[in-house]
């Protein structure tokens, strides 16, 4: 531990990670909705007060690669939705792409934990039950994409 962070070996902060999913959740939310350039956005995001204590360099990453890696995402979650993706409300539909981007792109994350930050978030910023859509979606999803991980 250093100071009041509780960090893991790996000098990673678990609580400023989570911070940062769900700031980057809000900001796909706001850049798929307003339409404003990525850069715009994540520097809007950056001069919250509250970034201060998020994983900003987390935060960037999930934003630049569900920006760069959406249609293989899309295409990736499409078989385990039940309409199209433009359907899913706006929220679980930010949820979904950035949990897909940290099964597909960042195999460091255990696909348990992205799991459980994505219906956190989705608990937080989501319709009633959307959690749970969102939690059947990727499951499937961690199923098939990391299957040495999941042992499927």
């Amino acid at each position: 531990m250093t100071g009041n962070k509780p960090t893991r070996s790996d000098g990673i902060d678990p609580a400023a990670r989570s911070r940062a999913r769900r700031r980057a959740a809000q900001a796909l939310y706001a850049w798929e909705l307003g339409g404003n350039p990525m850069r715009k956005v994540i520097d809007d995001f950056r001069h919250e007060q509250d970034m201060q204590i998020a994983d900003l360099e987390y935060f960037e990453d999930l934003l630049r690669g569900v920006e760069t890696h959406r249609s293989e995402l899309d295409g990736g979650l499409a078989p385990f939705l039940d309409r199209d993706i433009e359907r899913v409300d706006p929220i679980e539909r930010a949820v979904l792409r950035m949990a897909a981007y940290e099964l597909k792109q960042r195999l460091d994350v255990p696909y348990k934990v992205v799991l459980n930050e994505a219906v956190e978030v989705a608990k937080r910023f989501g319709s009633e039950q959307g959690h749970t859509y969102v939690n059947g979606v990727l499951d499937k999803l961690a199923h098939a994409w990391r299957t040495t991980e999941t042992g499927t």
